[in-house]
């Protein structure tokens, strides 16, 4: 009888255990992805480039929420016969915080609010370039297995307000609110960058994720 007590005592844990292991989700987990983009455009002497680099991590402060930030960098350059046209370094810094819900299996959608801080210069003219916003974006998130994650997400609101002040004139302000918006390049930013047509956020976002 004792033996038996013991045995149920120790099924009964184990399935108690089980059970808040599960209720707490991913809560004290870590994550990292990054964002990566190339973009060339070229004609005749001219070419231009778009490089992007965004590491991001994260922690899981809940079973379904997480807080994080990205640190990375931009570069946007401009050729021609003569040599180079303009030269852009830019340093992106991306705090966010997403929430998560559980749709089916392994499928979660998600809601996610960032507020990406991008600055620096053109090297050539020593124009600066300083930009802040907020971009609200909902995303599916299917886990391959409990360490690794495919994730697609799209842009549902986004405001920016960029200042690009040239060496020795005046400053442009170039203040953007949008709704499902598509990608694209004000023309101050063609102007100043060098004629190179960045696009300085994307709306869609494809990418894995590690969770450990």
């Amino acid at each position: 009888m004792k033996k038996l007590l013991v045995v149920a005592g120790i099924a009964l844990l184990s399935i108690t255990a089980q059970a808040q292991e599960k209720g707490q989700g991913l809560k004290g987990a870590w994550w990292a992805t990054a964002q990566f983009g190339y973009q060339q455009t070229k004609q005749g002497d001219n070419k231009g480039t778009n490089t992007t680099i965004l590491p991001l991590a994260g922690y899981f402060v809940t079973p379904s929420v997480t807080v994080g930030a990205g640190v990375g960098m931009i570069n946007i350059k401009s050729e021609n016969a003569a040599g180079t046209a303009a030269n852009t370094n830019l340093l992106v810094v991306e705090p966010l915080v997403r929430k998560y819900w559980n749709i089916a299996g392994n499928f979660y959608f998600f809601g996610q609010l960032a507020a990406p801080i991008i600055s620096g210069k053109e090297k050539e003219a020593n124009t600066k370039v300083n930009q802040y916003g907020l971009a609200m974006s909902g995303g599916i998130d299917f886990f391959v297995t409990k360490n690794f994650s495919v994730e697609f997400s799209y842009d549902l609101a986004n405001f920016t307000s960029t200042t690009i002040k040239p060496d020795g004139g005046d400053k442009t302000t170039v203040n953007n609110f949008s709704i499902a918006h598509v990608a694209s390049a004000d023309q101050a930013y063609i102007d100043a960058l060098g004629g190179s047509a960045p696009n300085l956020t994307s709306p869609l976002s494809f990418g894995f994720k590690f969770v450990f």
